[in-house]
């Protein structure tokens, strides 16, 4: 099992302290790579941790 993986949106979710809907939208958006698999969507942490450092919450929420 690959430890750095995120396994859903809820996860992730608690994983960054943000809302699932948050989460969802910022995958929408292109904000946070995603892995897809049928209807689930997985998250490296590495990158959720790399998005977060890289760019101010503010530019991604909009």
């Amino acid at each position: 099992m690959n430890f750095d993986l995120i396994d859903g949106a809820e996860a992730a979710a608690a994983f960054t302290g943000l809302s699932r809907r948050q989460i969802y939208r910022l995958v929408e958006h292109g904000h946070l790579p995603v892995i897809r698999k049928g209807r689930r969507l997985f998250f490296r942490k590495s990158e959720v941790e790399r998005a977060f450092s890289a760019t101010p919450m503010t530019q991604m929420s909009a």
